[in-house]
């Protein structure tokens, strides 16, 4: 039995997955299956050669499943529709647009395991912006104790920690406290976006994405929705070094207008 289910809703991008699934390939901690849901409306990604390559090599160590979810009704229903299909005690979900180091996986199921927290991930990094210092947004705050429930809204002062998550912050950060893989650190956050590893169980207990039939197909912020509603009854937290990097296409997610954490109650 896996671990950890890894949950990748994917749109359209089958390059783009394939980079993250050689990314899975060489990570260190292994003992995880992947669960792929795919909502494409012309060419199946599972059907196009550099996602079968990559697939046959993960199948050398992990299960695989690979499922069509059609049609699309939002991607609330979608990550849903993969949290139902896992079984392993904790489940990371990740976007189909991101590069990990090989110590990501690992990392985060350790701090999960020693916080006893509903979810710990690590915000993704944009490296085009290297350049693009920001210490007006950079400022966080440590856990130096054991994660606590939280609950943080639009307005709670904590609500302001997204903006560390901008640009290459993060990046700027660990490289100026010194950082390490072998050293992580977990801090506050208002939510992580992309890369994020929950407590199955925890997850499930508020309700997980299920929210998704009182939401209009467009609405997006799912993720922010749920991982509020984990935090204030278990906790939560980001982790640094991040290690997960945004490749930086174009959002699938065009309509913004319409955030799940707004609509519906916390």
């Amino acid at each position: 039995m896996a671990t950890v289910d890894i949950l990748i809703p994917t749109y359209n991008r089958p390059a783009a997955l394939a980079v993250l699934l050689t990314s899975l390939y060489f990570q260190t901690y292994r003992h995880f299956r992947v669960i792929i849901s795919d909502q494409s409306q012309d060419v199946s990604p599972f059907t196009q050669g550099e996602v079968q390559a990559v697939l046959r090599l993960l199948a050398q160590f992990c299960p695989l499943l690979t499922l069509t979810n059609l049609p699309r009704q939002g991607i609330a229903q979608q990550r849903q529709f993969l949290l139902e299909q896992a079984s392993a005690p904790y489940v990371l979900f990740l976007d189909d647009d991101l590069i990990l180091e090989p110590y990501v996986l690992g990392n985060l199921l350790q701090t999960l395991q020693a916080e006893q927290c509903g979810f710990v991930g690590n915000a993704v990094i944009g490296m085009s912006f290297l350049q693009d210092v920001r210490p007006h947004e950079q400022h966080l705050e440590f856990w130096d104790g054991p994660v606590q429930p939280e609950t943080v809204t639009p307005t709670t002062p904590a609500w302001q920690r997204w903006r560390s998550h901008n640009a290459a912050n993060l990046y700027h950060i660990q490289q100026r406290l010194g950082i390490s893989s072998e050293r992580p650190r977990p801090y506050k956050v208002a939510w992580v976006s992309a890369c994020v590893l929950y407590d199955r169980a925890k997850l499930l207990d508020c309700g997980g994405f299920s929210f998704w039939q009182r939401l209009p197909a467009a609405a997006s912020g799912e993720d922010v929705l749920a991982q509020l509603r984990v935090m204030a009854r278990y906790g939560g937290c980001g982790l640094l070094p991040s290690g997960a990097y945004h490749q930086e296409l174009p959002t699938t997610l065009s309509d913004r207008s319409q955030d799940a954490h707004r609509l519906l109650p916390l």
